[in-house]
């Protein structure tokens, strides 16, 4: 691995330690490296603290002065709720800098890197810059496309079966597959599910961490849950007795004593405009948002091109041909429709397989 690969691949693993914690800010590592040693090491560890560069130039001291620095995303050039760290690499006295990727946020976007520039500091982009934009998708596309980053998470069984007839669905996958689940509730924005999986399953859809792998330091950070749909909540639903947001989008009339937000949307199809939704929430500044619904909803929003990855758990197991699939979609009547899928991760997790894949929209009807 080339020198500069090597440090920025370094404070890529930085970054990825704040994985869980900095929503809705993204994950950024900074490595300061002089005479070819690292002499300061940093990391995004939550919104409303340091950012990486000010964390790593505190590590670094008075040796920062005529070192290298490097940093997965642009240095911020505005006042937030921080100083611009473009300024602190200035004022530490930095010789040169090297940024995986350009902020998408349009309150910095190039201008960081301009401010260094005219400070008379050397500035290289685009080092390891996909694994940057990998490590912060949310972010980046709430940033450039307004809306943020989905992920459907799906349990089947080995013949695409998601519940029962009866609707019963607990529990398809193992053990280590619903705690591998903690982990990405853990890494997102909001949990959206629709109002009949609450009917029937009554799920909290809060992160509860087993084991060692979320940051011992930090408390946990609960996503917000969202629930779409019309019919009516049960007041005593477990998730409106936890402690976290809860926000109900609907297109029919509020229920003003449930304890929780409403949003009201028009129609669209005869459901919530599911597209305003996502809209809404990056306004809401939402980055990742994961799906954990039935075939109504999962369907619904394939439908709407909304989900950007598929994350499928599929067990050893066979449900027989009377109960659920994973999507409902009426409108597939032939070959020629079918939603192509490029699969970009297979893997065992305990006893089951996890399968991911993007959904290539562009390719349905062709």
């Amino acid at each position: 691995m080339q020198e500069h690969e090597y440090y920025m691949a370094r404070a890529l693993q930085l970054a990825e330690r704040g994985l869980f914690t900095t929503d809705p800010n993204p994950r950024v590592g900074c490595v300061i490296v002089k005479g070819g040693d690292i002499i300061g090491e940093g990391w995004h560890q939550c919104a409303g603290e340091g950012h990486a560069e000010v964390n790593a130039l505190h590590d670094a001291g008075e040796k920062a002065k005529g070192a290298d620095c490097y940093v997965t995303l642009e240095p911020c050039s505005h006042f937030g709720r921080t100083p611009p760290c473009a300024d602190n690499l200035i004022n530490a006295g930095v010789k040169r800098v090297f940024v995986a990727m350009r902020d998408p946020n349009p309150l910095v976007a190039g201008k960081g890197i301009t401010k260094l520039t005219d400070a008379g500091i050397d500035v290289s982009l685009g080092v390891l810059q996909q694994q940057a934009e990998d490590l912060n998708p949310g972010f980046c596309q709430r940033m450039r496309l307004g809306r943020p980053y989905v992920r459907s998470k799906i349990a089947m069984s080995l013949d695409g079966r998601t519940a029962m007839a009866s609707g019963e669905s607990q529990w398809i996958t193992g053990t280590e597959a619903r705690q591998d689940v903690q982990k990405l509730r853990a890494r997102s924005s909001a949990v959206v599910t629709g109002t009949g999986t609450v009917l029937v399953d009554d799920p909290a859809l809060t992160v509860r961490p087993e084991g060692d792998w979320y940051p011992k330091q930090s408390s946990i950070r609960q996503p917000l849950r969202v629930v779409v749909g019309n019919e009516p909540l049960a007041h005593d639903a477990r998730l409106l007795a936890e402690p976290s947001s809860v926000l109900l989008v609907t297109s029919r009339a509020n229920e003003a004593d449930l304890p929780c937000d409403t949003l009201k949307l028009a129609e669209d199809k005869g459901h919530v405009d599911l597209t305003a939704m996502m809209e809404q929430l990056a306004n809401r500044e939402i980055n990742e948002v994961m799906v954990e619904a039935g075939s109504v909803l999962n369907g619904a929003l394939l439908e709407a091109k909304l989900i950007d990855e598929l994350i499928i758990y599929m067990a050893p197991k066979l449900m027989g041909d009377s109960a659920k699939g994973l999507f409902h979609l009426p409108d597939l009547q032939t070959m020629a429709q079918n939603i192509e899928l490029t699969i970009t991760d297979i893997r065992a997790v305990g006893k089951d397989w996890r399968i991911t894949a993007k959904p290539n929209y562009d390719e349905v009807g062709k």
